[in-house]
């Protein structure tokens, strides 16, 4: 089991207390999840700036250093526990491609035996481009050959229907693969940006939503009362396994659906099953 948490604002938000000093930030809880560390900004330009560490983030003072320094409109952050791939840094989250960050909590299921299976479906300029020995990696990478299947460029600014419809035929696809009756399937929580638009799954692991960063409270504009509903314009847009802090404004994401925000931070909501009917 991994943890991640993503951010997307308005305006340059620090999350240094997110990360660090919330009562259950990630460097809390990388004492369970001690297997490396990853942090996404960006900052200046298209691309992310990423920083790593193989080590427990709660032992390792370049976590810390990294998060207080971070002021930026989008960030990713995970921690790692380990499960396919050894701690190693071309097996560290998060991924990158391009614009495109992708980090992932949870496991495909009996990954060693439908790796190749899964190889199989992504395009071949892109499976060349594979380091890592991770489910989460060929995932990241399957996502991208659905969305170019779409015809979405990478580089282009990013139509957020488009990719929640292929994160969640790669769910669909990977589920398809490696789930067995009478037990329990892949867990795939996944979350997606390119900077601007922000995209995440749940299946068979925790995930909760907050529309305002934990250390600022309730934003003092909200319109509307409670989670969050398709077509609201947000303010900020928090992601994160766990809730960080025991505030109300967390609230938690339904089994098997996506989530996310366009450029324009409106929020979009679907189920799974509507974008990727199983194949």
């Amino acid at each position: 089991m991994c943890r991640l948490f993503g951010f997307r604002s308005a305006i340059p938000a620090a999350v240094h207390p997110s990360l660090v000093t919330e009562k259950n930030s990630l460097l809390r809880q990388s004492r369970e999840h001690k297997d490396g560390w990853g942090i996404a900004a960006y900052e200046a330009g298209d691309n992310p700036f990423v920083a790593h560490g193989l080590g427990p983030a709660h032992c390792d003072p370049d976590f810390e250093r990294v998060s207080s320094r971070v002021s930026s409109r989008t960030v990713v952050a995970h921690i790692r526990l380990a499960s396919v791939g050894q701690v190693e840094k071309r097996n560290a989250h998060p991924f990158t491609h391009g614009r495109w960050c992708f980090v992932h909590n949870g496991t495909v299921r009996n990954f060693a035996q439908h790796q190749k299976a899964v190889e199989a479906l992504i395009r071949e300029e892109l499976l060349a481009l594979i380091q890592g020995a991770t489910d989460t990696e060929r995932c990241f990478y399957l996502f991208l050959t659905r969305l170019a299947e779409q015809g979405q460029d990478f580089e282009a600014p990013a139509c957020v229907e488009k990719v929640a419809r292929a994160l969640a035929e790669t769910m669909s696809l990977v589920s398809s693969l490696t789930d067995e009756p009478g037990q329990d399937g892949s867990s795939m929580n996944f979350l997606v940006t390119n900077g601007d638009v922000m995209v995440a799954t749940r299946r068979n692991r925790t995930l909760f939503l907050s529309d305002t960063a934990p250390e600022t409270g309730r934003c003092p504009h909200r319109k509307y009362v409670g989670a969050p509903k398709p077509g609201d314009r947000l303010e900020q847009f928090v992601l994160a396994s766990e809730r960080l802090s025991g505030e109300d404004h967390w609230h938690e994401v339904a089994e098997d659906s996506v989530i996310g925000v366009d450029s324009g931070l409106v929020f979009h909501q679907w189920q799974v099953r509507d974008l990727a009917p199983r194949h």
